[in-house]
């Protein structure tokens, strides 16, 4: 088990590492394996960024991202972040982006509509943290699939696992509802949770994904 004083220095460390975030004004505080990240950065994007790069840390079991953002100069107004999300949304996903709506008050976008596939919804959300003026993003879009989760969705999803050089498989549990799945058990880090995550999300005709994997410190 990582002692707190090494999961902050490390936590830090990976902030100063990281290209896409400024960290001159980030403060990093651990207590039994929970980071707590305070302080401002000047775009929402940096302060996503931020808190993925503090998931990566060996012995992080959980991020509390209380930054806050400051917009340099006059912020964009509304209207002209919500032209350029629905822009964004168009350019990248085509015909999807028919069915995705971006939502705009004070800076903070809200997203709703429908896709077929998660890996959709993450794009988008993805993609409006790269908005000039976007503080936060809450993503509302529901998946939707075309396709019925077949029979045999759980041999899916653990033979997928096993597949994985970055996912024990033999540590993780899954429960299949419908199109529904829930994963239980242990994993090493963030990265290994937010992998295996991912790997059920991509099987065929999932709905929803209930992440209950917690993270050894």
């Amino acid at each position: 088990m990582r002692v707190d004083s090494e999961i902050q220095r490390d936590v830090q460390a990976e902030l100063n590492w990281a290209p896409d975030v400024d960290s001159t004004d980030i403060a990093v505080k651990a207590k039994d394996g929970t980071v707590t990240l305070t302080g401002f950065v000047t775009s929402g994007f940096q302060k996503y960024r931020a808190e993925r790069a503090a998931r990566r840390v060996k012995g992080v079991s959980a991020v509390a991202n209380d930054i806050e953002v400051r917009l340099p100069g006059a912020a964009p107004t509304d209207p002209t972040i919500a032209r350029a999300a629905a822009t964004l949304i168009r350019s990248n996903l085509g015909p999807v982006a028919e069915g995705i709506h971006a939502m705009v008050h004070d800076g903070r976008v809200a997203l709703v509509g429908e896709v077929e596939w998660h890996y959709q919804r993450e794009l988008v959300e993805t993609l409006m943290h790269r908005v000039e003026g976007v503080i936060s993003v809450r993503n509302s879009i529901h998946v939707k699939p075309k396709t019925t989760a077949p029979a045999d969705i759980k041999a899916r999803i653990e033979a997928a696992f096993r597949r994985l050089a970055d996912v024990d498989a033999h540590k993780i549990a899954v429960e299949v509802a419908g199109s529904e799945i829930v994963l239980r058990g242990e994993v090493r880090s963030w990265a290994e949770r937010d992998q295996a995550q991912a790997t059920a999300w991509a099987a065929p005709g999932v709905t929803r994904v209930a992440n209950e994997l917690t993270v050894r410190t």
